[in-house]
This record gives C-alpha cells, structure tokens and sequence, in this order.
C-alpha cells in the first residue's frame, strides 16, 4: 500500500485501521456510525481518499497509517527484536525500504525456526499476544530422547515447569519416536523447551510452523518472507 495509491474502499479502509473486521465495519458504515467529510455514508463500497478525506467512526477522527504484514521464515542466529547493536535482527532481514516501525509479533527464540509475523500493526499483534485470547501456535520439535507413552496425558493435563509457572494444557501430537508437533495456547520464556525439560528430554530442534489461522508458506526458504495477502490479514483479524 503506498500514498500513490491513496484511493480505497471504506470497509478496507477502516479495516486496515483495526477497526474491526471487514463483516464487522460493513455493519457499522450501513448503520450510519460513519461519516467521511462531513456526511454519514451507509455504502462500504465508496472510495475515499486516504491522504485527504475526513473520516469520523461515532464522532471520533481517524487517521490512516500505512499498515504493512510481513512473513519471515525465521532463521535460527537471529533475534526477535526490531534493532539490536550486536546481533542480527528479523528486522533486518526486511527490506530497509520497508522498515519503518516494523515489529516482530512476540518472540522465537535465537536458535528457533520458522513463522514470524512482522507488522507495524500494534492493535493486531496485541489481539494475537493477548493471554486472554488463547491464541494457538503450532511448533515441530526433534527431541534427544525418545517420548513416553505418558507424555502426550502430561502435556494436556498442564505441566508444572517450576514452583512459579504451570503452562497451560497443550497439545502434544506424536509424529515419530523423537518428533512431535506441540500446540500451545501461551508463549512463556523458552516455554516447549521447558516443558520437554520437565518430562526429562531436550528439544534439539524447534520450528513454528502455525500462529492462528496463518500457516508457514513452505516456499519460503530461512530468511525469505513476504507480504501477507488480505484473506491472510482479515483471518488473522477474525482470530480476535
């Protein structure tokens, strides 16, 4: 999206601003909760212009921001973070033209693959991180050991990592002797490996490869990512 190209329809303009999802702005333009320079407009279809039209939602102005989304197949020897003096950022793997504000939704840790999500985006990454929503994400882990026939009943009864933290029941799907697919609903510090740790094994390896409805593109290869198209966008919306 770029000011070249001010020209939108006003359910997508008021979605890219995270006013709600595209069915829910749709409700709300023909409601008559939404005026554009001046005048109530009940169609979702009308074009406005993003760099001039006044646009009010229940007599409160908004202002368009260029949102952009970003999916990184993140590489292990990276940090998720926007700037770091010493260390190589998923940020930086962005293209430096498209940088500006960009932000890795929550965290992978350094030697973990896979899924990132980058945005300049803060309502949505706050929806998508928020504890009371209980987001999925869907990791691949090669363990040193082979798993226990009880491990898959201690994941989802919630196990007890230390005497401060019990992670919340998770699902454990078993693919071969030494690998497995973890879902969890909470994203705690070095949280699966923590949790391997306590049935006594080690992650060797790990990768997300889901967050919410946004599945991994396997095309893309460590360090490539690209732009999430809008059915990506509003679903991950939707997870809100």
């Amino acid at each position: 999206m770029s000011k070249s190209n001010s020209m939108l329809r006003l359910d997508k303009y008021l979605a890219d601003l995270s006013v709600g999802t595209r069915t829910e702005v749709k409700q709300m333009i023909r409601k008559g909760r939404v005026m554009v320079n001046g005048n109530t407009e009940t169609s979702p279809e009308t074009k406005v212009d993003s760099n001039h039209d006044k646009i009010f939602v229940d007599s409160r102005e908004l202002s368009y921001v260029t949102l952009e989304y970003f999916m990184l197949n993140k590489p292990a020897g990276v940090v998720s973070a926007s700037n770091d003096k010493k260390q190589t950022t998923v940020v930086d793997l962005i293209d430096e033209a498209k940088r500006k504000d960009l932000f890795p939704v929550g965290r992978l840790d350094k030697d973990t693959e896979g899924l990132l999500i980058i945005t300049n985006d803060g309502d949505l990454a706050h929806q998508l991180l928020s504890p009371k929503k209980h987001v999925d994400k869907v990791y691949f882990a090669k363990l040193r050991d082979p798993l226990k026939k009880e491990d898959e009943e201690a994941f989802a009864a919630g196990l007890k990592i230390d005497e401060e933290f019990t992670a919340l029941p998770a699902k454990l799907e078993r693919i071969s002797e030494q690998e497995a697919y973890v879902t969890i609903r909470e994203g705690k510090f070095h949280q699966i490996k923590r949790m391997f740790e306590a049935t006594r094994n080690e992650v060797i390896y790990l990768k997300r490869i889901s967050m919410g409805s946004l599945v991994l593109d396997e095309s893309l290869s460590l360090g490539e990512y690209r732009e999430l198209t809008e059915e990506e966008i509003e679903a991950l919306r939707e997870n809100r």
